[in-house]
């Protein structure tokens, strides 16, 4: 008997994992461990199991169970540690001693390599075997691991680990925030509340026809009751309402989905509001909230006449894609690439002054930068 880590995308349906955990009960295997993790091309399902066969016979068993992209590399029974506990300890070893960052982050991730690089060496063309991760302007970390590639999820956890070795940024108090837009103007960012129901059914009277079918895919007359009830359920997502001079002038909300670390998005703006700025800044307020909810890729589905938001959503780094529906276009934007567009406070006045914003505090001499080289990019949170 022998441990192995097996990696497989696969297509989210019923019926799947059962297929993929018989191929492996059939081959003598005892899966130990399970996660589920979201990438580009789909969900990726990671095994840690205890099997006699050989890797190349438990790839082409999955293969032939539904399995895509099949990776199987050997393990230890060292890596049959309780995950979270393992990341909460590196995180506390890292808040501890924030200059070992890269072999904190390496660690975490299982990397074969991870070192310090600067400057030009953090350009990066696309190779998943790669990971770099920015902590300063000019400063990153980067990871290599030849036995099986990043996946979105990987990247945010990294995403998320480096900023436990950066400053605390203060937080605003309260509920409200400030969205100035392109023409100087500020409007304030809530919740959605009960007590806004009336006042987002003005807004979405107040909208034209083709904003509401943008929104709906179809031109609502009215707002649903259900509709607005399910925007103030935190438990299905997070709504947002911009307003301005008393009156509510958009809607952005964050929804949650079954799919694994996953979340979408969606705006609706007042049309004379629209072209100057609100829905970017709506947009990277959502970008912002999901990044610290966890999730690794927020999608948006949208009609392929909607330039407006397909742009929108490009400037932020999304990728677009053909649905099976001809007149759909789905954007997918990865949490993690996406972080350095994000809103943030400005760091702290106690912050130390000579560490460059976002880099940690006191860092001692780093390791030499490594050599330039391919790498997927996960910009500083």
């Amino acid at each position: 008997m022998g441990f192995l880590r097996i990696r497989t995308t696969v297509d989210e349906r019923p019926g799947r994992l059962a297929s993929l955990a018989t191929a492996l009960a059939e081959r003598g295997g005892n899966i130990l461990g399970l996660s589920v993790q979201s990438d580009a091309d789909g969900t990726v399902d990671e095994f840690m199991a205890d099997i006699p066969a050989g890797p190349e016979t438990v790839r082409q068993a999955l293969e032939a169970a539904g399995g895509r992209r099949v990776q199987v590399v050997p393990a230890t029974a060292h890596e049959l540690t309780d995950e979270p506990t393992r990341a909460l300890l590196l995180a506390s070893r890292l808040r501890a001693e924030p200059w070992r960052l890269p072999a904190l982050l390496g660690e975490l991730l299982r990397a074969d390599d991870s070192r310090w690089v600067y400057g030009a060496d953090m350009s990066e063309l696309p190779d998943p075997t790669q990971l770099t991760v920015p902590v300063a302007p000019r400063r990153a970390v980067r990871l290599r691991r030849a036995g099986l590639p990043f996946t979105l999820t990987e990247a945010a956890r990294a995403a998320s680990f480096v900023r436990l070795a950066q400053p605390v940024r203060p937080r605003p108090a309260g509920a409200v925030r400030t969205a100035r837009l392109t023409d100087g103007t500020e409007t304030q960012v809530r919740p959605v509340t009960p007590l806004y129901r009336e006042a987002v059914r003005d807004l979405h009277d107040r909208c034209s026809p083709e904003s509401r079918r943008f929104r709906y895919f179809t031109p609502v007359p009215t707002l649903p009751d259900r509709v607005f009830d399910r925007l103030c359920d935190r438990a299905h997502g997070h709504s947002l309402v911009a307003g301005h001079d008393g009156q509510a002038i958009a809607l952005a909300g964050l929804m949650f989905t079954p799919d694994p670390g996953i979340a979408e998005m969606a705006l609706l703006v007042e049309d004379r509001w629209q072209g100057r700025g609100l829905g970017s800044a709506l947009a990277r307020i959502l970008l912002a909230e999901a990044r610290d909810l966890g999730f690794a890729e927020v999608r948006a589905n949208m009609l392929a006449g909607n330039t407006r938001m397909r742009g929108l959503l490009v400037s932020l780094g999304a990728t677009l894609t053909l649905t099976d529906d001809p007149g759909v276009v789905e954007a997918r934007l990865a949490v993690g690439a996406t972080a350095a567009t994000l809103p943030s406070a400005p760091p702290p006045a106690s912050s130390t002054a000579s560490a460059e914003p976002g880099e940690p505090a006191e860092p001692r001499e780093p390791a030499e930068p490594g050599e330039p080289g391919k790498s997927r990019a996960v910009p500083a949170a």
